[in-house]
């Protein structure tokens, strides 16, 4: 049987990548250029900054994909690229060359979905994994529950109506005067400290499982500004209760969906499924409502190309070819 081989591309914010895949499950190359380093220094990603360091790192990132894959362009069968949602400037640069690639090696383009590709990383962990299953999506841009009825076929079920998840964690980092990213600083300090320490409030919507973080992160602040942390003790206590809240509510929206939708198999995606207290509790939850699970390898929840790919891979089968005018989208909906 034919092997279909997709070359991935992402710059949707701060990672250079690129990534080979075959069929869309297995993974022969995905080399990632994190700039985080950089970004560290402003306590946040600067998007001029970023789109020029991918500029530097695009061809390289490129070159090394095919290198760790053995292959040349000359045995990809066809190249996509995320094209929104993200900074534009940054997906600008991987979309450039994508279409360069593509038109001089007469190769079908696919623009992917960037909270789509997120979705297809579980396919690269599981070759069993199929639709339709609910899958949470938490990363620093996006909080969505998502309904994935088909390969091709997602219905967002829920949204944040402010900040994402991850970028609450990030923000409550900053606040708690942690390194950046926060998110992964507090997910190590929760390990040591007593979740149920302070209790912070749990936002919900009637009739809706749509989620909202900015009253959490707000609870926090005003906290610290009555109770002034002393101790490490004080700060991982209150890391471990924010983090907490926060699971508890994505983990019950979750299964809260599946219930409604009649629904059995669960995955998570995004950079917040590398999360160990959210990745505990969905699978404590799951085996309470005899629910399978799927948890995708830390590697493919940060932003990756292997994603990319395999969600190229999926287009490529039913011929959902883009044309040279695709353009990138700071905001576009799955």
């Amino acid at each position: 049987m034919m092997q279909t081989v997709i070359l991935g591309i992402e710059t949707s914010c701060d990672e250079t990548a690129a990534a080979v895949v075959v069929d869309g499950r297995k993974m022969l190359s995905n080399i990632v250029s994190s700039q985080i380093d950089i970004h560290r220094e402003y306590g946040g990603v600067v998007p001029e900054i970023a789109a020029r360091k991918h500029v530097e790192s695009i061809s390289f990132i490129v070159q090394q994909a095919l290198k760790v894959a053995n292959m040349s362009l000359d045995d990809i069968n066809g190249i996509a690229v995320s094209n929104g949602p993200g900074l534009v400037g940054a997906l600008l640069v991987g979309l450039s060359f994508a279409k360069s690639l593509a038109f001089a090696k007469k190769l079908p383009l696919m623009g992917v979905q960037h909270i789509y590709s997120h979705i297809c990383a579980n396919y690269l962990t599981d070759e069993t994994w199929q639709p339709p299953f609910i899958c949470l999506v938490v990363s620093g841009g996006h909080t969505h529950i998502i309904e994935v009825a088909d390969y091709n076929k997602c219905v967002i079920l829920a949204r944040t109506r402010d900040d994402a998840v991850g970028e609450a964690f990030d923000k409550v980092g900053r606040i708690l005067k942690l390194p950046y990213p926060g998110g992964p600083e507090i997910d190590k300090l929760a390990t040591f400290g007593n979740a149920t320490a302070v209790k912070f409030p749990k936002s919900s919507f009637e009739d809706s499982l749509d989620f909202s973080f900015s009253g959490l992160k707000s609870a926090v602040f005003q906290y610290l500004q009555k109770n002034p942390v002393s101790t490490e003790e004080d700060i991982a206590n209150i890391a471990a209760s924010f983090q907490k809240t926060a699971v508890d509510i994505l983990v019950a929206n979750t299964i809260t969906a599946c219930k409604q939708k009649g629904l059995t198999s669960v995955a998570i995606a995004g950079g917040v499924a590398a999360n160990k207290g959210l990745r505990a509790a969905i699978t404590a939850a799951c085996s309470e409502n005899n629910f399978s699970l799927h948890l995708p390898n830390i590697e493919y929840c940060t932003d990756n190309a292997a994603m990319v790919a395999s969600g190229g891979f999926y287009k490529y089968k039913l011929g959902l070819f883009d044309k040279y005018n695709l353009n990138a989208y700071p905001s576009i909906d799955i």
